[in-house]
């Protein structure tokens, strides 16, 4: 978007961006600093230069490992202005440095610390929080560039995936050898098998794999499928669908994998099988559908519009709980396991090549039980590339 402009002078683009935050949870100081640390540091950019103040045990490390262009030493900048000024903190070290750069502005997160972002404006520098009214560029992305993925970011995706595979195919044998009780509680290895012991098994297949499920997985049998969020809990029965959503981290490139498949030991009802079969069809239809130039809000009215055509309708029941398909289509991930883009009505800027996103159709109905079936794929200029990939036999005998 080009500047505005006002007919005495140009306004002054703010070009330079703070940081503060630890980057093990934050996506956006990852990606800046190139660098894995689990404890908090402050890093700018200073005129294309990437800056960073590193406690005294991270910096060899950080020099070594980082991509940032100059690694301080904020344990020795600080006891340096101590000499003179005893309660020296933080936020002095980081005006010291940036002042050093030449730089007196800087546009910082929504999610940027309120108590160190009093401080620098107390000492003298000028900040201005992404997506307010002061910031001339008026968006909410403080790295906008994040959302294209690199060969190498979307080798990271795969290889959470791959992650997420060996998840499945745990959980596809351990459903193979289990049987049913009298009760039609299903048993392995001669007891009840459970959505804990599945999720457990699951975290260990990734860890073995070479990843983490670090916030979790979702492995919700029957109707706690329904909320889809529900994690699962309890036993485990035959005749069930189980809704198995797994997003490890891959610990070498620090990317997110995600995907779902959806289970049943047993034989399914003409129901299951009928809204079984609609989600995997309406994730055909998303895959077919996605190429960069198209919207999400288009993307997602595909497997909208697709639901009503067979009769799926969607919105809150007699109790008050949403069914059908009240999600969005999909999502962006990287080093955010939710990210931008997303495919939904409220998104009506145009994919790009290179963008990283999840393919996530749902139907949620109490009494049938819930299905998801979510993939990830990479936008290219005229579709789409698959970043995962396993079978979809849903129905164990």
């Amino acid at each position: 978007m080009p500047r505005q402009t006002t007919k005495k002078k140009t306004a002054p683009r703010l070009d330079d961006i703070l940081l503060m935050a630890t980057p093990t949870k934050n996506a956006d100081l990852r990606w800046f600093s190139g660098f894995h640390a689990s404890d908090p540091f402050p890093a700018f950019s200073a005129q294309g230069r990437k800056v960073g103040l590193l406690p005294l045990l991270e910096v060899g490390r950080a020099k070594a490992e980082s991509d940032l262009d100059e690694v301080l030493n904020l344990t020795e900048i600080i006891a340096d202005l101590r000499r003179t000024n005893p309660t020296a903190a933080i936020a002095d070290a980081i005006v010291f440095a940036a002042l050093q750069r030449g730089v007196k502005k800087f546009r910082v997160p929504g999610d940027f610390p309120v108590t160190l972002f009093l401080r620098l404006q107390e000492l003298g520098l000028e900040l201005v929080a992404t997506g307010s009214s002061r910031d001339e560029r008026s968006t909410p992305a403080l790295f906008p560039q994040r959302w294209v993925k690199t060969k190498a970011e979307l080798d990271g995706i795969r290889a959470g995936n791959r992650a997420a595979c060996a998840g499945f195919t745990a959980v596809e044998k351990i459903l193979t050898e289990a049987r049913p009780d009298k009760k039609g509680r299903l048993l392995w290895k001669g007891k009840v098998l459970t959505s804990e012991i599945l999720q457990a098994e699951v975290q260990a297949a990734t860890v073995r794999a070479g990843a983490l499920c670090d916030t979790g997985l979702i492995c919700a049998p029957g109707d706690q499928a329904v909320d889809c969020h529900n994690k699962g809990t309890g036993p485990i029965h035959a005749n069930q669908l189980i809704v198995l959503d797994i997003f490890p981290r891959d610990l070498a490139s620090w990317h997110y994998g995600d995907m779902t498949r959806t289970y049943l030991k047993g034989k399914a009802t003409p129901a299951q099988r009928k809204m079984v079969e609609a989600v995997k069809a309406a994730h055909g239809r998303i895959i077919k559908a996605l190429r960069a130039g198209v919207t999400g809000a288009e993307i997602h009215r595909v497997p909208v519009d697709y639901f009503k055509s067979l009769g799926y309708e969607t919105g809150p029941n007699k109790q008050g709980a949403y069914v059908g398909f009240f999600h969005g289509s999909g999502h962006g991930l990287g080093y955010d396991i939710h990210e931008e883009p997303f495919l939904s009505l409220r998104n009506p800027h145009p994919l790009v090549a290179g963008n990283a996103i999840t393919v996530e159709p749902g139907l949620y109905y109490p009494g049938i039980g819930g299905c998801r079936f979510e993939d990830c794929v990479v936008i290219t200029k005229t579709g789409c590339e698959l970043l995962s990939k396993h079978p979809y036999n849903w129905e164990i005998a």
